[in-house]
């Protein structure tokens, strides 16, 4: 079996995939530094709890933002689970061509993310991540990752407000009933999610205009993206694997290609 790993600044995120089945996912805290030792014993915990033993793992990719912490992730990989795993960079066959000015300055989270729109929708298309940052990446038609655009993400913009002003108390982050709120928890809510909103609008329809392709798809993903997808035409499919159907694919293409 494999398992695809998504290192992202908040969470790991896993998926355990039999063929081409994802069979199970979960996800733990990147916020606590762990030894080799931790990881290992961690992951195989619960692999075990999802029904899963070690030995069942065979092959295993990693898509990582966070470099400082993969010496000793990818040590706890190679300890407890006897695999050495893929890591997407530079060099790693996906599929796409990047066409930017520096395509080593490109975020594996999303090649992986392009990669998996790019194959599961076709192209042209807009791939918008939900995540500690907010990305918003263009797809050709003929499979050319062509660059995009980068802005904060939504807890880091909530985290802003909490942390940065006096009376502004942490809140959890949802849909208010009226973007006229009558009080600060809902002000504050409706600050976030509309304000998100508006931005992936502009930002969406600016690509689309300044790409000139016509028909373009926009999917989109990451953890608050369905709150935000459910709320604008502007994007079109909402897919929660869509990152670890991408490290699917790309470890596929590896296998290929040996």
């Amino acid at each position: 079996m494999l398992l695809a790993v998504d290192v992202g600044n908040t969470d790991i995120t896993f998926g355990v995939f039999d063929g081409e089945k994802l069979s199970t996912r979960f996800r733990f805290t990147v916020k606590v530094p762990r030894t080799s030792d931790e990881y290992g014993e961690l992951l195989c915990n619960i692999l075990e709890q999802k029904g899963y033993t070690p030995d069942d793992i065979t092959e295993v990719i990693i898509a990582s933002v966070v470099p400082q912490m993969m010496y000793s992730f990818t040590s706890g990989i190679i300890k407890y689970l006897h695999c050495k795993p893929i890591v997407v960079g530079a060099g790693t066959k996906t599929g796409i061509r990047i066409e930017t000015a520096n395509p080593k300055e490109i975020g594996p989270d999303r090649i992986v993310d392009a990669v998996s729109a790019y194959e599961q929708y076709g192209g042209p298309v807009i791939v918008v991540d939900f995540g500690t940052a907010t990305t918003y990446d263009l797809v050709s038609a003929d499979g050319a990752f062509q660059g995009g655009v980068i802005s904060p993400g939504i807890r880091i913009s909530a985290n802003a407000l909490w942390n940065n002003t006096a009376n502004l108390p942490e809140i959890e982050i949802k849909a208010p009933e009226s973007i006229i709120a009558k009080e600060t928890t809902s002000s504050m809510q409706a600050g976030l999610y509309y304000g998100t909103i508006g931005q992936s609008e502009y930002i969406i329809r600016k690509i689309k205009e300044e790409s000139g392709y016509d028909n373009i798809r926009v999917v989109a993903t990451g953890g608050l993206g369905k709150i935000i997808s459910e709320s604008t035409d502007e994007i079109e499919i909402y897919d929660s694997e869509l990152t670890l159907r991408g490290l699917q694919l790309i470890y596929s293409k590896q296998k290929r290609s040996n």
